[in-house]
């Protein structure tokens, strides 16, 4: 009987995070599908996960609150005793120009984006016995400039940048970790964006490789970041755009 493998993905209820709560349950993985508000949005991942002959778990907490993050790892451990895969998706921010910008607005987005995502990795790597992979999510403003986005392009530089830390104090424990960074993905999440329809048709018109990133196409490249085949890429940041942020 093939070893039990427990992955799990933070703001997995939708989006890219279901996308991929349900890709390492095709590849094997138990499943601990979190999420902030929409229980329903999570129970349809839960019964995606158990449709491929897996186990998956709920566990409703906001990420970016660390007495919850902790007690969320706790009941993973509880449940399954480790952890193989952590995956640092769920996200938030507010989009608004820099001299709209206060200090709650940067504390909630830093908190959810990038607090987690070092708090996680401690608590994730204490269930890695065995070792493990951690991805983290990242976008082009954290590179570039993007309208209204200061906020969340902060907060993704700070991950690309965790990334890096993490990836040499975890290697001694077999950990690797690397962060995905896409383009404009037509996700619900970029439903909030007041310049949504600017930035989809930018991404249509101007990428070299034709057509817009998909979540399909960011699911396959942490897929491939989580198998032993990229067990020597570690602190890096793959940029998933189909070459859009090298034109200008």
């Amino acid at each position: 009987m093939a070893e039990q493998k427990v992955a799990l993905v933070t703001g997995s209820s939708r989006g890219l995070g279901k996308a991929m709560a349900i890709a390492l349950a095709e590849e094997g993985y138990d499943i601990v599908v979190n999420y902030a508000r929409s229980k329903s949005a999570a129970l349809d991942t839960v019964k995606e996960v158990e449709a491929r002959g897996q186990k998956a778990i709920m566990i409703r907490a906001n990420v970016g609150d660390i007495d919850k993050l902790r007690a969320m790892f706790e009941t993973v451990k509880e449940e399954f005793g480790r952890l193989d895969v952590f995956v640092s998706n769920a996200a938030s921010g507010v989009l608004r120009p820099i001299m709209e910008l206060e200090e709650t607005h940067w504390d909630w987005t830093m908190n959810i984006n990038a607090k987690a995502m070092l708090f996680g990795a401690q608590e994730a790597a204490k269930l890695m016995d065995k070792g493990g992979k951690i991805i983290g999510i990242s976008s082009l403003g954290s590179i570039r400039y993007l309208e209204n986005y200061t906020t969340i392009g902060v907060s993704k530089a700070a991950v690309e940048s965790l990334t890096r830390y993490l990836a040499v104090e975890l290697a001694s424990q077999n950990i690797s970790v690397n962060t995905v960074s896409g383009g404009a993905l037509d996700t619900e999440a970029l439903k909030h964006f007041p310049n949504r329809e600017e930035l989809l048709s930018d991404a249509r018109a101007n990428t070299p490789a034709g057509r817009m990133v998909e979540v399909d196409d960011m699911v396959k490249t942490a897929m491939f970041l989580v198998s032993d085949a990229a067990d020597m890429i570690r602190g890096q940041t793959i940029i998933v755009d189909g070459g859009r942020s090298i034109v200008l």
